[in-house]
């Protein structure tokens, strides 16, 4: 048995296609859709979501953030930003990473509620960082 697992970023549908499982990083820890999982909404903070099939691995996506609607039969992702963790870039995360530092370095600390967008922002560019380390090839010395 499978689910229709669809992720979604605002230019495109990034990826549709039955899998057995997609591990996704929700806001308060990552969830595993499969089939017959109990209706869910959540919101997802920026990470990889994992493609199952056949108990390995199949696709991998980073995430920044978004949301998923979980039901028994499929498991869709509207992401804020998707991409295929093979196509990330380690310096364009970190340049990105750069930038929302300055800007929480330069925001008033009396606004909390941007400050806790930026500081969503700054987690999301640090785990970007993360996935597109784990992407390059290690190299032999």
């Amino acid at each position: 048995m499978s689910i229709k697992v669809k992720i979604v970023s605002p230019e495109k549908v990034l990826f549709a296609h039955d899998a057995d499982m997609l591990v996704m990083p929700g806001s308060e820890g990552d969830i595993a859709a499969m089939p017959d999982h109990a209706p869910l909404m959540l919101t997802l903070r920026g990470g990889v979501a994992d493609v199952y099939e056949g108990g390995v691995v199949t696709h991998r996506f980073f995430v920044a953030g978004g949301f998923a609607d979980i039901a028994p039969t499929h498991c869709t992702i509207l992401a804020d930003r998707a991409t295929p963790v093979a196509e990330l870039s380690v310096d364009a995360a970190e340049e990105r990473l750069a930038g929302l530092e300055k800007s929480y370095e330069d925001a008033d600390k009396m606004n909390v509620p941007a400050l806790d967008i930026l500081m969503n922002k700054i987690q999301s560019a640090r785990a970007e960082i993360d996935a597109a380390q784990s992407a390059i090839p290690a190299m032999s010395l």
